[in-house]
Order: C-alpha cells, then structure tokens, then sequence
C-alpha cells in the first residue's frame, strides 16, 4: 500500500509519545514527556487540549468516563479529569529515584502493563510490570534498559514487547484468564538500518506497526513470518509510536520528538515533534482500557 503522511499537529512537543484513541469518545490521548503533559486532541474539531503535572508522564490511559491511568516518574496514578485530582495507586520503585514509567497499554483483560527505564539510560535497570484489577503490582519482565512498545494478538494468544537497545520484538505465550506470560517464543530482528524500535500497535490482521527512533518511520510487519511489510515514511527523525484511530481505526496517529536531534536534521526535519496522520488500508484494533 501506499500511504501519505498528514501532519496534524505542529506542535513540536519534546518527547511526544503514548498514543491512545479513546473510540467511545472520538479523541486522541497521547503524553509529552519531558513537558509533564497530557494531551487530548479532538479531530473533530481540530482542537487540542493540554492537561500540566508536576513531573514525566510516560503513558495516559482511559478508566471509565472520566478517569485516566498515568504512569509517571513517580509510579502509577489515577486522574479524575471532572475533581481535577491526582491519586497514586502504587510506585514499585521508590527506592530508583532515577528511573521513571515509559510506555503502558492495557491487555485485552484491562490490566495495565507498563515499564521503567532510567533516566539517563542505564542498561538493565528498569522492569516491566503488571497492575491488575485490584491494584496489585507484579514484575512481569526484569533486566528491560528501556521498556517501550506493547501489544497483544488478535486471538489473544501472543504477546509483542520491545525493549528498544535490544533492536527485537520479543514474542511470548499470552494467557487472557491470568494475565500470565510464558517464556519468550521467539525475538524478531530489526535490522540496524531501519532505526531503533520503540513504541508499536497492532492492526485486526495482527501486523505490528513500529515506530523508529532515529529512523524517520513507521514499518509494519508480519509477526508471524518475521517479515517486514511496509515502510511508511515520516517526516520527522525521532518517530516514537503509534496508534489506530478515526470513526472505522483505519487513521494511524503517529507521535514524534524533537528531542536529541542535531541543528542539521532539525533543519531536514522542520516538523519534529508533530502529531501525525496516516489513512490506511487496515483497521486497527480497539484499543483496551483499565478495568478495575
């Protein structure tokens, strides 16, 4: 296929990541990092609005009508967006004052799985945990550098994790009724020239769709033989994640940075940090919230 990229928001966010359309509501959440903030972009009516924290905010996901999950620097919240108020459910590493959440989808059960990385980037120093249902936290994956992308097959069987100096989509066993991973199936290979893997999303057909740091681009592939299907380019150097949205999940909303590029590629790369907009010829699947 082969698609256009729309810029939607030149909003040249720092680290802009963490998308999630919210398919009741017809709105995008995504974070920027570094500037503490949330995001709520209503395409709709091309209007955005800015939600400020006091510190990171790696990953925003709905928790019925009016609340967001947050993973933070400083554990794992709940904001009420009608009380404006914050609460902290659990901070499994209190005692890592230099690590903080990155990226956090839930599984199709609602549990929210996130991960840590530090800060300055420290290999083997962040895990991947699992919050269920009754706010109890277990480490689902240990030794992750910098936890980023996450999904879960169609059928539910397959789950897709990428720890990103690793350059590999590890594949494990899923089990929906527990939550449970199994040892690691398999990894898939992405090649050096392509950039490095970070945040990704699934489509109904169970293609991976991968962001590049570093690359300029969004690629799809065929998990299951380790195949790479589709480059779509992207007008921005550090491409971080992705997302399905749109009335039929056909739109692939995709967040960039414009952090940690050379004045050469800032100048290649005007748009570094916008919000963009893919039409497919796919559907995505619908992305699962927070289920207490």
């Amino acid at each position: 296929m082969s698609l256009t990229v729309e810029l939607v928001l030149d909003v040249k966010a720092t680290l802009g990541e963490g998308p999630h359309w919210d398919h009741q509501k017809q709105q995008l959440y995504w974070v920027d990092i570094l500037e503490n903030k949330v995001h709520v972009y209503h395409p709709n009516k091309n209007q955005q609005q800015t939600i400020e924290f006091s510190e990171p905010i790696g990953a925003v996901i709905p928790k019925g009508d009016h609340q967001l999950m947050l993973a933070m620097k400083n554990g794992i919240h709940e904001y009420d967006l009608e009380t404006e108020t914050l609460r902290k459910i659990v901070d499994p590493e209190e005692s890592l004052p230099d690590n903080r959440f990155n990226d956090a989808k839930c599984d199709p059960s609602g549990r929210l799985w996130a991960g840590t990385m530090d800060m300055d980037g420290k290999l083997g120093r962040g895990t991947l945990y699992r919050l269920d249902h009754d706010e109890k936290i277990t480490p689902m994956i240990t030794n992750v550098s910098i936890s980023n992308g996450l999904a879960w097959s169609p059928d539910n069987k397959y789950f897709y994790y990428i720890d990103t100096p690793t350059k590999e989509v590890k594949v494990y066993h899923y089990q929906d009724d527990t939550g449970n991973i199994s040892e690691m199936i398999k990894t898939i290979a992405i090649p050096e020239e392509l950039g490095n893997p970070d945040g990704m999303t699934i489509d109904s057909k169970g293609m991976l769709w991968i962001a590049h740091w570093g690359g300029a681009k969004v690629t799809r592939w065929d998990p299951y033989e380790e195949q790479l299907l589709e480059i779509v380019e992207v007008p921005a150097k550090n491409v971080t994640s992705c997302t399905f949205g749109g009335e039929n999940l056909t739109d692939l909303y995709i967040t960039t940075a414009s952090v940690g590029i050379s004045d050469e590629d800032r100048k290649k790369y005007p748009f570094s940090g916008g919000l963009f907009k893919v039409k497919t010829n796919v559907s995505g699947m619908v992305a699962n919230t927070y289920q207490k």
